[in-house]
């Protein structure tokens, strides 16, 4: 069904699925929220990073009220499914409504992470009829690849004390807290040698992925680890097994859904093939309940002319197998909140090197620290290089909230009861809190499904009831 602009949100979600806004390419999404500031009057500021804040003046009878400060994130997550023809730095995103009045992208993800936020802040800056303190709007850039925009903003530039962070959707709940985040990258150089053996290419599919943070708990296969282990099965029974490319996952923050890995050998296909189908037998069993569209296969390819060594490739995928992945620590405190996980996010032969990069999540700052030690202890006795990339903490419970109170309140009116929702992944609040610890931070959004994977979906009638709700809470401010 067709998507229709029946509404202001509607219309900005549509606008911004126009714009080509992936991390670090933010630029033209910028440009666009300056232009719209200007056409509206409002002061604006924005930064070498793209992050823009537009401020919009109190209404009357709300002039001596504190500010509040919205904030969403510009970029999102650019995945699609394999042999979907789609140039995420130049096309429009293709939406459609399904029969159950979802709002999906063909083949690639949606972007309501965290587009519906931004959609949300732009119409209450158009609308004049609106009752509300005065607001900054917070567009902050790069949230998807480590919180990076938020990093760069300066305190001097806010003036409010409140804070609605749009970025944690379920329209029933708000977030009160947040897990840190560390980005990680191991490398490794490559060198190359002749290659006389045949060549043959395992490709991992039909795994879910999804969001590393909201779905890591729910025993999902990561493609990466599946052909690690399905490689070390072979090594130990192909003994001049040469790995020649090794590409698999692509954004850390989404649990790898496909994995693509050539090899050449000397051993016969149909022996190669039976010792593979053991431990992707073993695989789908383990899976059949959280995963069950996994499959893998093993095809002949043109010999390639290039190899690692046998010493090297067994090396490579020895430390594959080791490397610790998925939920670590679950939280005794709070039911079902995941407390530290990483997530083996991308890998990749390029340049004559291997890059691995990894996505470490927690809570508490010391299950963090022990995960990044783990990976550098590993990293440096198979020889390869271990390096933090970035690093950003959590935002810490608190108990009394009077903006929270308000959410509850408008919530209550509408016959629906809060719920308070601790969440593993990184969000900016964080980032918000600890530039301004006086800050009273809520979270809310609509429902959506399967962010950072194909399947994204936003019910757009919770996206229409939750705008109504957003402007209820600021006229409730007083």
């Amino acid at each position: 069904m067709e998507f229709l602009l029946t509404n202001r949100p509607r219309y900005y979600f549509r606008q911004i699925s126009d714009i080509p806004r992936a991390s670090r390419n933010e630029k033209a999404i910028c440009e666009y929220i300056a232009a719209f500031a200007q056409r509206q009057g409002l002061e604006y500021k924005s930064d070498e990073a793209y992050n823009i804040i537009v401020n919009k003046p109190a209404t009357k009878g709300y002039e001596d009220v504190p500010a509040i400060i919205l904030q969403a994130h510009t970029d999102m997550v650019c995945e699609k499914n394999k042999g979907v023809e789609h140039d995420f730095d130049r096309d429009p995103l293709d939406l459609y409504v399904d029969e159950e009045g979802f709002l999906h992208a063909r083949g690639t993800t949606l972007g309501a992470d965290d587009g519906y936020g931004v959609a949300y802040m732009l119409a209450i800056l158009e609308d004049t009829t609106l009752k509300h303190p005065a607001l900054q709007c917070a567009f902050t850039s790069m949230e998807e690849i480590g919180l990076l925009g938020a990093q760069k903003l300066k305190k001097e530039d806010f003036y409010g004390k409140r804070y609605i962070n749009l970025d944690a959707g379920g329209e029933d709940q708000t977030a009160v807290s947040s897990s840190g985040g560390t980005r990680t990258k191991i490398e490794r150089k490559l060198a190359f040698e002749e290659n006389d053996a045949p060549s043959y290419t395992l490709r991992i599919r039909g795994l879910q992925g999804g969001h590393s943070a909201g779905m890591i708990h729910l025993e999902r296969g990561n493609a990466i680890q599946i052909a690690a282990r399905v490689l070390y099965a072979l090594s130990d029974k192909c003994n001049d097994l040469k790995l020649c490319d090794f590409n698999g996952g692509d954004k850390i923050n989404a649990i790898p859904r496909e994995c693509d890995v050539t090899f050449s050998t000397h051993a016969d296909l149909s022996d190669i093939r039976t010792c593979a189908q053991a431990p992707i037998d073993q695989i789908g069993k383990e899976l059949q309940y959280s995963d069950a569209g996994f499959h893998a296969f093993l095809e002949e390819t043109a010999k390639c002319d290039k190899s690692l060594s046998i010493e090297d490739s067994r090396q490579i995928i020895n430390f594959l197998y080791v490397l610790p992945n998925g939920l670590q620590h679950r939280s005794m405190a709070i039911e079902g909140l995941s407390v530290a996980s990483l997530n083996l996010g991308a890998i990749a032969f390029e340049n004559d090197s291997l890059r691995i990069n990894h996505l470490i999540r927690s809570a508490a700052a010391s299950h963090g620290d022990q995960m990044i030690a783990q990976l550098a202890i590993l990293s440096e006795n198979f020889g390869f290089h271990f390096e933090v990339i970035s690093r950003y903490y959590g935002w810490d419970y608190e108990k009394d909230s009077p903006f929270r109170n308000i959410l509850k309140e408008v919530l209550k009116e509408k016959g629906i009861e809060m719920k308070e929702h601790a969440s593993h992944g990184g969000l900016e609040c964080g980032v918000f809190k600890g530039m301004i610890p006086e800050l009273d931070l809520i979270s809310y959004g609509p429902i959506s499904e399967g962010a950072h994977s194909p399947q994204e979906k936003m019910d757009l009638s919770s996206f229409d009831r939750c705008y109504d709700t957003l402007v209820k809470i600021l006229e409730n401010a007083k």
